[in-house]
C-alpha cells in the first residue's frame, strides 16, 4: 500500500511537470487557435461547396447580415439543406474522437475505438429492423439511439459481472453482442425485399449524411452535447484511469464510478452519431492518435484538439463524398480508404522503431 501511495504521488508530480512543460503552454494555445482558425475557414467553405455553387460574399452576407440580405434559392440551401448536414459532420467528427480518446485512455488500450461496447452495430440493428419495418426516418433514428444505448447496457452488466479485469470484461462482452448483432443485422439483410429495403440497408449502414434535415439534426445533437460535456468535465479524471485500479483508489478516485460515467458520455455520443449519419467507422480509432502525437496523452488537451481535429476531418471527408462523383460516396467508405492506410503506416512506423 505505501509502494501504491507513493507511485500515485509520484504520478501525479510528473503530470503537473508534464502539464507545465511538455508540451509547452504557449505551443498548445497557438495549435489550439490554429485549429479554432482552420475549423471556422472549413466550415464557411463547406456553404459554398455543391452541385449549386453559392458565393463566399453570400455567405458571409446571410452570416452577419440575415437571410432577408441575399437571394430566397440560396438562403434556402444555407438553411435547409447545408446548415444541418454541415453542423451534422462536424459534430459527428468531434464527438466521436472525443469518445475514442477516452476509451483508449479508459480500456489502456490505443486500438479501441468508441462502438467497443457493440453501440455502432446494435444502432444498425434498430436501423435495420426500422426500415424492414418501414417507419418513418425519425422513428429509424429512434430505434437506432435506443438499440445502441441498450446494446451498451447490457455489455456493462456482463462485464460488470465477471471476476476478471473489468476493461478486458467489458471489450470482451462488447465484442460479444456486437457480433450478436452483426449476425441479426446480416438475417435481416437476407429477408428483406432485395429491390427496395435492402438497397436502403446497405446504403444506411455504409454512412450518410444525405438525409439530414434540421428535426433530425435537432433530435440527435442533445444528447451528443450532453455526451461530449460529461466527457469533457472528466477530463482529469481520465488521466487517472490510465492507472491501475488500486492506484486511482489510492488517489482518492473510484475508477469504477468514472469508467461508468465515462461510458455514459461516450455512448450517449456514439449512440446519436450513428443514428444521425449511421455508421462512420476509424475517426475515433484514428483522430486520437494525430492528436496524441500532436499534445501528448494529457486528456486536458488532448480533448479539445480531438474535438477540433475530428470535426474538421469528417466535415472535408463529407465534402468529399458530395463533390468527387456525380453519384455521392458513401462517407464511411471514404473514411475507411483514409483510416486504413493511416493504420498501415503506423505499423510500419512503430516496428522500424
Amino acid at each position: 500500500m505505501t509502494y501504491t501511495v507513493t507511485k500515485a504521488v509520484k504520478w501525479g508530480n510528473s503530470m503537473s511537470k508534464h502539464a507545465n512543460s511538455s508540451p509547452k503552454k504557449s505551443k498548445y494555445y497557438l495549435l489550439l487557435v490554429a485549429l479554432i482558425i482552420i475549423s471556422v475557414i472549413t466550415i464557411i467553405s463547406s456553404f459554398a461547396i455543391g452541385y449549386y455553387k453559392i458565393p463566399i460574399k453570400d455567405i458571409l452576407t446571410f452570416i452577419f447580415k440575415g437571410e432577408k440580405h441575399v437571394p430566397s434559392n440560396i438562403a434556402i440551401i444555407i438553411k435547409r439543406i447545408r446548415f444541418p448536414r454541415i453542423v451534422a459532420a462536424f459534430m459527428i467528427g468531434a464527438g466521436l474522437s472525443i469518445a475514442g480518446a477516452s476509451y483508449q485512455g479508459m480500456f489502456k488500450n490505443p486500438l479501441v475505438s468508441p462502438d467497443i461496447l457493440g453501440v455502432s452495430t446494435g444502432a444498425g440493428l434498430g436501423a435495420a429492423l426500422a426500415i424492414v419495418l418501414d417507419y418513418p426516418n425519425i422513428m429509424i433514428q429512434l430505434m437506432a439511439f435506443v438499440f445502441g444505448i441498450v446494446v451498451v447496457f447490457l455489455a456493462y452488466l456482463i462485464g460488470t459481472r465477471t471476476k476478471y479485469r473489468q476493461e478486458v470484461s467489458l471489450i470482451l462482452a462488447g465484442t460479444m453482442l456486437g457480433t450478436l448483432c452483426s449476425s441479426f443485422i446480416t438475417l435481416i439483410k437476407y429477408l428483406a425485399d432485395p429491390y427496395e429495403k435492402l438497397p436502403a440497408i446497405t446504403y444506411w449502414l455504409m454512412g450518410s449524411l444525405s438525409r439530414v434535415n434540421n428535426k433530425a439534426l435537432l433530435f440527435s445533437v442533445i444528447p451528443m452535447v450532453i455526451g461530449i460535456v460529461i466527457l469533457y468535465l472528466l477530463r482529469w479524471r481520465l488521466n487517472i484511469l490510465t492507472l491501475n485500479d488500486e492506484e486511482a483508489l489510492a488517489i482518492g478516485v473510484n475508477p469504477k464510478s468514472v469508467r461508468l460515467i465515462a461510458i455514459i458520455g461516450a455512448t450517449l455520443i456514439s449512440a446519436s452519431s450513428v443514428c444521425l449519419g449511421g455508421i462512420i467507422g476509424w475517426v475515433g480509432l484514428m483522430i486520437p492518435h494525430i492528436t496524441r502525437g500532436l499534445v501528448g496523452a494529457d486528456y486536458r488537451r488532448t480533448l479539445p484538439i480531438s474535438f477540433l481535429i475530428g470535426g474538421t476531418f469528417l466535415l472535408i471527408m463529407d465534402n468529399l463524398a458530395r463533390t468527387l462523383y456525380a453519384m455521392e460516396i458513401p462517407l464511411g467508405v471514404l473514411t475507411s480508404l483514409f483510416g486504413a492506410p493511416f493504420f498501415i503506416v503506423l505499423i510500419i512506423r512503430g516496428g522500424n522503431r
